[in-house]
């Protein structure tokens, strides 16, 4: 029986995503790439789901591109065109990814992992841009990301020098949310989940869109937009919405000890 190259397993409102070739440090193969296509578009259209953790089977995150299999032939149109496909499913996903950074996430794999909102990373994870040593430059906004989370000198060293960044080092240069121990990886992105699948969905889905959009903008752009975003939106919300919701913060309040 063969083995599927990507897990999708829900439970309620969370879905977990794992990358399945642990053998090949979960490289991204021509199935893999298509097969993380497939499941951020069905999780799309499944309205059930509010929070997606994104995670690699065994001792990798992802290793980046299977270089084996690219060195079997000559990148192609067709293979770039995959990989934007891979890239636009996850982009396109509008409710929040948590990147459980199990181990190395390497160049592709690097892309993965800041391609999610949170990340939350194993003692063990380790990072890695090492286009410059495999001759291949990125296409997925390593290179401009990178910058804009830990600044430009940064994100030079990581990418001009390809070396390993553990996974300390990331979270003290601002890309990695928090580290935990490995058995406290996938736990700790479930309560995170299960917080954000508490708020309101609708909300969820807006605010998301509202930071995407303002990050790529200048400041003061930014700042316009999002108050031309709130105007808009005060205009669907009721002043039951706001007291019932208003209950409810203060109810957790009382259950988080928040004086």
């Amino acid at each position: 029986m063969s083995i599927s190259v990507i897990e999708v397993e829900k439970n309620g409102e969370i879905a977990t995503v794992t990358l399945n070739r642990p053998e090949a440090m979960n490289a991204f193969s021509r199935e893999l790439r298509g097969a993380i296509a497939e499941a951020f578009r069905d999780l799309q259209a499944d309205n059930d789901t509010r929070v997606v953790i994104l995670t690699g089977a065994g001792r990798a995150f992802c290793a980046g591109f299977d270089l084996k299999e690219l060195a079997s032939g000559s990148p192609d149109d067709a293979a770039f065109s995959q990989e934007t496909d891979m890239q636009d499913a996850i982009a396109a996903f509008d409710r929040p990814i948590i990147g459980a950074i199990n181990g190395h996430a390497i160049t592709g794999g690097f892309e993965l992992a800041l391609a999610c909102d949170i990340l939350v990373a194993s003692k063990e994870a380790k990072f890695a841009d090492t286009h410059a040593r495999v001759g291949m430059m990125p296409g997925w906004g390593l290179s401009q990301k990178l910058p804009r989370l830990i600044g430009i000198h940064r994100a030079k060293e990581i990418s001009l020098t390809g070396n390993y960044i553990t996974a300390d080092q990331a979270e003290l240069w601002g890309f990695v949310n928090r580290v935990v121990v490995p058995d406290e990886l996938l736990p700790t992105c479930r309560t995170l989940a299960a917080d954000i699948a508490s708020c309101d969905d609708t909300v969820l889905r807006a605010y998301k869109k509202l930071i995407d959009n303002g990050y790529d903008m200048t400041f003061t752009d930014a700042m316009a937009y999002e108050l031309t975003f709130a105007q808009e939106w005060m205009h669907k919300v009721t002043s039951g919405n706001i007291s019932e919701r208003r209950e409810q913060v203060q109810k957790r309040g009382r259950q988080q000890n928040v004086q």
